[in-house]
């Protein structure tokens, strides 16, 4: 008996050793890395990356900080990304459940009556019967093993997903608060820009009322006041909506006023950052990682379609007691099991496994297209920020030039006005060309601090805490 207890299993165990498992190993494929990115100054590229630096590190205002982390432990999106990954976490254990038997066992009563008939005395069973049923499909050509590894990969890729989650949270919301204080510094230009412009306004109407000037210089006058005026209330929507987008970043409802900390000119900011290597992209990328887990997955299932092809190796068996009345159910003679062996082959499947095939090696030729793809474009993405960030570093210094010159002409303009040289045309326009100055240095400064989030996150910066 306890032979051949043994033996079925034993045979099922030495299988499953000996099963080939089905389809390609996974191995990572080629690409072609440049040696150094498109827009790097130096040629040899040190090993050194802006992407390997902490975001605490590379954003040193303490609030931005403060709103970062807010925004790590609330944001919504960042939160159903992670219970994406307890989700691909369970669905590996059920993958895996079914490289193991199954067990179910319980207890069954039988009651039947048999009335009597053509004499016979009335007749009553109770049997009851207390046994075991286990049924074992044998992974002989690695269906469910190659099942269980898509399923890891898509556990990784899940939790590559989630750190991608958290480089682009970290990028916004230092791109929103830059923005926030972009919006502040425009706001203090144009009220002290209105301060200006109201004195200049009082000073033209003493010289109308005095007759030193005609009634059009004051009408001038009273345009400069009136467009700093108007820009002044859009600012403080702007702020305000702004305001609003970051805490919906933060997973808050809209109406917290966000504390600031240094103003946007005053973020510190690297003058030359390194890139790094190429290659050490590949590993620092959450979207390349998800590629790759994706083409890893869709590589396993071309074995779980080749295995299709094979016969079904299954046990199934019962094993148990039963008897007529509880005082005999634990006897020897009350024993009762079966087993069934069985190998099914697919005969006729009218082109379905074929079909299936081909389909999961078109899904892995996708796969390796979109992480080809993927690698492709933050190559690209470093060089359009590396680029985008020497460009508009130029572009602030040229600007601060031409402010300086705005500021100059300005201020020669009102003493010219002043002293009776020229008409107050001359003051309006170089005014109007000052402000604009002043409103293009603050814009360039932006864009200029927003280069840097762009280039950190291209280099794959942000996600690791």
């Amino acid at each position: 008996m306890m032979a051949r207890t043994w033996f079925f299993p034993t045979i099922a165990c030495a299988l499953v050793l000996c099963g080939c498992i089905k389809g390609p190993n996974y191995s990572r494929p080629a690409v072609d890395v440049p040696a150094a990115y498109h827009g790097q100054d130096n040629a040899a590229a040190s090993t050194e990356s802006l992407g390997n630096a902490k975001w605490w590190t590379v954003f040193e205002d303490q609030e931005l900080q403060k709103l970062i982390r807010a925004a790590l432990e609330q944001n919504f999106d960042l939160r159903i990304a992670a219970t994406r990954v307890l989700q691909a976490r369970e669905s590996v254990a059920i993958a895996r459940s079914n490289q193991y038997p199954t067990l179910l066992g319980g207890v069954l009563v039988t009651g039947e009556r048999i009335p009597a008939v053509g004499g016979a005395a009335t007749t009553t069973y109770n049997i009851p019967e207390l046994g075991f049923s286990g049924s074992w499909d044998i992974d002989f050509w690695g269906k469910y093993r190659r099942l269980t590894e898509a399923a890891r990969a898509e556990l990784t890729g899940t939790e590559w997903a989630r750190r991608a989650v958290v480089q682009s949270l970290v990028s916004s919301v230092a791109s929103a608060y830059f923005d926030l204080r972009e919006l502040d510094l425009d706001l203090e230009i144009s009220r002290r820009t209105l301060v200006s412009r109201e004195d200049s306004l009082d000073l033209t109407r003493t010289l109308v009322d005095g007759g030193a000037a005609p009634l059009s210089d004051q009408r001038q006058a009273e345009q400069l006041v009136e467009t700093a005026a108007a820009a002044i209330p859009d600012l403080e929507r702007a702020i305000a909506q702004q305001e609003n987008a970051i805490n919906i970043l933060l997973g808050r409802n809209p109406g917290v006023t966000i504390a600031r900390g240094l103003s946007l000119s005053d973020q510190p900011i690297p003058q030359a950052p390194p890139a790094g290597i190429p290659s050490a992209l590949l590993a620092r990328r959450p979207d390349i990682g998800q590629a790759e887990q994706n083409l890893i997955a869709a590589n396993a299932r071309i074995g779980v379609a080749r295995a299709a092809f094979f016969p079904d190796i299954s046990l199934t068996g019962i094993g148990g007691i039963a008897s007529g009345a509880l005082t005999t159910l634990f006897r020897g003679a009350s024993r009762a099991w079966n087993y069934t062996a069985s190998a099914m082959e697919p005969i006729f499947t009218k082109g379905r496994l074929d079909a299936n095939l081909r389909l999961v090696e078109a899904q892995h030729e996708q796969a390796l297209l979109q992480y080809q793809q993927a690698i492709q474009q933050s190559f690209r993405d470093v060089s359009d920020a590396l680029i985008a960030y020497q460009k508009l570093h130029e572009f602030r210094m040229h600007e601060e030039k031409l402010l300086a010159a705005a500021r100059d002409a300005s201020q020669l303009s009102r003493v010219r006005y002043q002293g009776g040289a020229t008409s107050y045309l001359e003051v309006l326009t170089n005014e109007t060309n000052y402000y604009s100055a002043e409103m293009g240095v603050a814009g360039a400064i932006l864009r200029e601090r927003l280069a840097l989030v762009q280039l950190y996150n291209a280099l794959g910066g942000g996600w690791e805490q």
